[in-house]
């Protein structure tokens, strides 16, 4: 049998250079490893970056570093506001039954709590063996080894990075340490860059509905449909629970009406007592502000003051925001000055049309008096000049009545002169609004409200009761039967004849089964010589049409 060349080495030195070959060929092996753990580590990079949504990026990252460290479990944890407790818990490695039968999730309280204190690197080979270990809920999987690293956003920390159960291994080395370090300082990167693409998306949300609502405040603005658009967008782009427009009710200060509650109607109309101050100061929460109707909505309040007045004239408040935040905050102060604007739109809308009423009584009062009387006042002088002429005593005692006739006539006239110049009061509009805020009442939420026209002093005295009675019947009717959740009621004079129109979203009503309430408010139309109408409403409910001339 052939031996191998000895190359001149003696036995003990050809064993030291087998030694020094196998140690080269395990520093040539850990080389290669390194080399492909670095190509992972920028493959997992890359990877994180690809996508600019914060959730999805986030998940990736959990994953890249359970790959990249060979652990079972992972879980990113995001600190609150506080920073002193996490507010997410994005986690990989455990599936939906496990989750449900652990429950809530973890505060970061023990180990998890030591990154948020001390946000270093901790390595450990047993988890539950450390002093500060806070144990683990019933149904959680069990973990010994440990690796966290926090997780930076420019000089904030963003959350921390949890790693358990190194598989192949009995602990994390000090290479997976190095590695899920650098993977997090590129996390911290790639998630600033999401935060600042949804920061920016969220801006442009922002403007978008401002530019909507400014094209409404530019036309005819109604001023409870421009609130209720001011509040669902701010609802929408906030993800909030609840928005609320505010108004200031009476000369008491703090004092305040729900205009608009959108994500809860039933809380319009209700008055409550706030303390602006604390609130606006972010001292405290609704539950702490005042005689707050209802459950409170969870997590953050943001408020702003409708701009003019101070105290404010009103309130826009966004309350369990998913989304909040400085930028939020300004742009939401935006979202309050335009209400300000249509509502001081609204009001100069109203006083021309009221200065437009009084331009016309004032023009038809002068057109009476100096045309229209004096034509009369001198057909009486002439006829009362012929009665001593006239021949047969008939005819003057014709004469005579004709002349007293015109008399009657003109003070008539100067009665009607005196109405028109007379202030012209709010008394209708004050009414249906009163009529609407007590069916809020038996509805649960308070009934939107649209007048238009000049109500207050184009419908007649003796209609005003008819029209009060049959508001307060279809409000009625729409609460004991419609089951809705939404009523609108329109109240408009024009073309020579009052309107009302109350719809609803309920469950309908068959128009031909119309029994006791609604046949008398088709009597009391019939009898001003009028029509009541009631339709199906194109989106499910009723619709009644109640209309009666003027003259």
């Amino acid at each position: 049998m052939n031996e191998p060349p000895s190359l001149g080495l003696s036995p003990l030195s050809r064993v030291r250079l087998d030694e020094l070959l196998q140690e080269m060929l395990d520093r040539v092996g850990d080389v290669v490893a390194s080399r492909e753990r670095l190509r992972a580590l920028l493959d997992a990079v890359v990877g994180i970056g690809s996508d600019l949504d914060l959730r999805s990026t986030l998940q990736r990252i959990v994953e890249a570093a359970c790959a990249l460290a060979g652990a079972r479990y992972g879980a990113l944890g995001v600190l609150g506001p506080d920073r002193v407790e996490l507010s997410d818990f994005i986690t990989h490695g455990i599936d939906p039954a496990a989750h449900a039968r652990i429950g809530d999730l973890p505060h970061g309280r023990g180990v998890l709590g030591l990154l948020i204190t001390h946000p270093e690197p901790v390595r450990l080979p047993d988890i539950t063996q450390h002093p500060d270990s806070y144990g683990f809920p019933p149904g959680h999987p069990p973990m010994h080894s440990f690796l966290g690293v926090p997780v930076r956003t420019r000089d904030l920390i963003f959350g921390n990075l949890y790693l358990a159960e190194k598989q192949g291994a009995d602990e994390f080395t000090d290479d997976d340490e190095e590695i899920v370090v650098a993977l997090a300082a590129a996390a911290g990167v790639a998630i600033e860059n999401a935060r600042l693409f949804a920061l920016a998306q969220r801006r442009e949300r922002w403007l978008a509905a401002a530019a909507e609502i400014t094209s409404v405040l530019l036309g005819t603005v109604r001023r409870q449909e421009a609130l209720q658009l001011i509040a669902r967008r701010a609802r929408e782009i906030t993800e909030a629970e609840l928005v609320l427009v505010l108004l200031a009710a009476g000369d008491e200060a703090g004092r305040y009406r729900i205009e608009v509650a959108d994500g809860s109607p039933a809380l319009a109309g209700r008055e409550i007592a706030i303390d602006v101050d604390a609130l606006l100061g972010g001292e405290a929460g609704l539950d702490r502000v005042g005689d707050w109707p209802g459950p409170v909505p969870a997590g953050p309040v943001m408020a702003a003051p409708l701009t003019g007045t101070d105290p404010p004239q009103g309130l826009v408040i966004v309350a369990g925001a998913a989304a909040g935040g400085t930028d939020d905050a300004t742009m939401l102060s935006s979202f309050a000055g335009q209400a300000a604007l249509a509502l001081q739109r609204a009001r100069a809308q109203e006083e021309r049309e009221l200065l437009a009423v009084l331009e016309d009584r004032e023009r038809i009062a002068r057109d009476l008096h100096d045309v229209v009387i004096q034509r009369l006042f001198a057909t009486g002088m002439q006829l009362q000049a012929v009665a001593p002429h006239a021949v047969r005593p008939e005819a003057a005692q014709r004469i005579n009545a004709a002349v007293d006739d015109l008399d009657a006539t003109i003070r008539d006239i100067r009665r009607s002169i005196f109405e028109l110049r007379a202030p012209v009061g709010a008394q209708l509009r004050t009414e249906l609004g009163t009529a609407v805020d007590k069916a809020a009442a038996i509805l649960g939420f308070r009934p939107t409200l649209d007048v238009s026209g000049p109500v207050d002093s184009a419908v007649p005295e003796d209609v005003v009761p008819e029209l009060l009675a049959v508001l307060r019947e279809a409000l009625s009717n729409a609460a004991r039967h419609a089951q809705a959740s939404a009523v609108r009621v329109t109240v408009r004079a024009a073309d020579g004849s009052v309107l009302i129109r109350v719809e609803d979203n309920g469950i309908g009503t068959d128009p031909a089964a119309a029994r006791g309430g609604l046949v008398n408010m088709g009597e009391r139309a019939r009898d001003l010589g009028g029509s009541c109408r009631i339709t199906p409403a194109a989106g499910g409910g009723t619709v009644l049409t109640w209309r009666v001339p003027l003259g």
